[in-house]
């Protein structure tokens, strides 16, 4: 009997299901949009229930367009948006208040305040983390402080926390199971990264019930089996976070090999080894997974707003109809005549870590036209990742020669090469660009020997193109210089001490 691996993919702002065989080609892909809450400026939710019956439906939906039965598939793998925070009752399973997004910044000067109090250090040390809105421990205190009766409920051990991989697993197995992995653990500012365990220094730092956290797991083992969504049960088998299962299906398995994902955000991730190293950059120290008892870290950059950034053009500006179409008009101008776009909707992540900058466009003449403003859209995703790259090079003592990419914006050819003048280097993408939810499947595939080892899959990677430098490296020297007196302007707007 042929068998498959089915990938379900929980992202920002659509949950996808892709069906992959063992060859690691997709079959199916299944897809499905769900709805964005804005309540206030500067906070995000999701309504969780809508994000597990769109993830139930995609997955449902991709193995009837493959023509597949529940027994044709050898196991489940989950790669899930990180941070954002559920909360639900125990009893019920009903969420007790939406999902607070990864983007989400109502938590900024509660962080502030931490800072203040001096708790930097130790959350540094202890997670690898840089105390920010970002994280899901603020999250958690802040609904436990503003939901009715949460506070008590918690206290009661009736409430369950999760990150959404934890939320899937539950209503997948109805309950039975409330787990996470080590990288989406590792993404919360309550998981001690050395230990791997939750710490009860940071518990008691944030004011979080410990019966609320979920169990922690490797990220490729046989955690259990669905009830109910399927005909009949099907084993889950692989958890891991977005970036990190990206880092996993561009087979970055090695120190020093680099990904970037570019998505609603965009997510730089260096493979740093089996050993944590911190970041003096002002970058992340994560965990990147653990197979077996081999626990691999990374050096990540997170840039928050990438993609996002064509969706602002499209849903907002009304530039373009389609998120495809920024290419096309981008390209009606050579350059953008030096016009700079700082897209910090929701404040800007590594290396700068400032949570109170906006969105800034600066650089505007009579003659600036809308191709100006998607060009320099564009540039403002690939000037971000420069600034990451250089990061991680100067904390790693690692010169990168080569970006492995995925990602929906990794189509664009113009972005592309764009980022390869920039950075003086490669820039690599694949044959297979679903690298998210491949690396879920190689995790659960590796769990139930539906592939032998890691070099059983490392074969299977292949470069579609190669993007190579096509200016001199002192051309790009003013148009750096350029951005960094855009970020500078958006950075004082945001200081109203001024």
């Amino acid at each position: 009997m042929k068998e498959f691996i089915l990938a379900l993919d929980q992202g920002t702002t659509s949950s996808r299901a892709i069906v992959f065989d063992r060859s690691g080609l997709a079959k199916t892909t299944a897809q499905k949009e769900f709805t964005q809450y804005y309540p206030k400026p500067g906070w995000v939710e999701h309504n969780p229930e809508e994000i597990w019956s769109t993830q139930a439906g995609v997955a449902l939906e991709a193995m009837t367009k493959a023509g597949l039965e529940s027994v044709n598939i050898a196991a489940i793998g989950i790669t899930n948006q990180r941070e954002t925070t559920v909360v639900w009752n125990r009893k019920t399973g009903k969420p007790v208040y939406n999902a607070i997004v990864w983007q989400d910044r109502r938590t900024a000067e509660f962080c502030d305040q931490l800072k203040k109090e001096g708790h930097s250090k130790t959350i540094l040390e202890k997670t690898g983390l840089i105390i920010d809105a970002y994280f899901s421990a603020t999250k958690i205190r802040w609904i436990l402080d503003n939901v009715n009766d949460a506070r008590r409920l918690a206290e009661e051990g009736q409430l369950a926390f999760g990150t959404i991989d934890s939320w899937l697993v539950w209503n997948l197995t109805r309950g039975q199971l409330h787990i996470t992995d080590v990288s989406n653990a590792s993404r919360t500012m309550l998981f001690n990264i050395h230990t791997l365990k939750w710490d009860e220094e940071l518990l008691r730092i944030f004011d979080i019930p410990s019966s609320m956290l979920p169990d922690v797991r490797s990220s490729s083992e046989i955690y259990g089996k669905t009830a109910g969504l399927f005909a009949a049960a099907i084993r889950i088998a692989g958890i891991a976070g977005d970036q990190q299962a990206a880092l996993f299906g561009q087979m970055c398995t090695e120190p020093g090999m680099v990904k970037n994902t570019y998505g609603t955000g965009c997510f730089m991730v260096m493979n740093i080894g089996n050993k944590p190293i911190e970041s003096k950059s002002r970058l992340l120290t994560t965990i990147a997974w653990r197979i077996g008892n081999d626990t691999q870290y990374a050096l990540e950059g997170s840039i928050f707003i990438a993609g996002a950034v064509v969706q602002w053009l499209r849903d907002s500006l009304g530039i373009i109809k389609n998120s495809v179409d920024v290419e096309k008009l981008a390209s009606k101008v050579k350059d953008s005549e030096g016009v700079y776009f700082v897209p910090a909707f929701a404040g800007l992540g590594a290396p700068r870590w400032n949570q109170h900058a906006r969105g800034t466009l600066v650089g505007i003449t009579r003659g600036s036209t809308a191709a100006h403003i998607a060009r320099a859209a564009l540039d403002s995703i690939a000037y971000q990742t420069l600034e990451v790259l250089k990061a991680m090079q100067k904390d790693s003592g690692i010169d990168i020669r080569e970006l492995r990419v995925d990602g929906g914006a990794t189509v664009n050819n113009q972005l592309m090469q764009f980022q390869s003048d920039l950075l003086q280097a490669k820039v690599v993408r694949p044959k297979i660009t679903e690298t998210t939810a491949l690396g879920a499947a190689y995790l659960a595939g590796l769990a139930v020997n539906y592939w032998n080892n890691i070099n059983d899959v490392r074969q299977q990677w292949q470069i579609d193109r190669t993007f190579s430098p096509q200016i001199a490296e002192e051309e790009t020297h003013s148009l750096i210089k350029g951005w960094n007196r855009a970020v500078r302007a958006a950075e004082a707007w945001a200081d109203d001490s001024k």
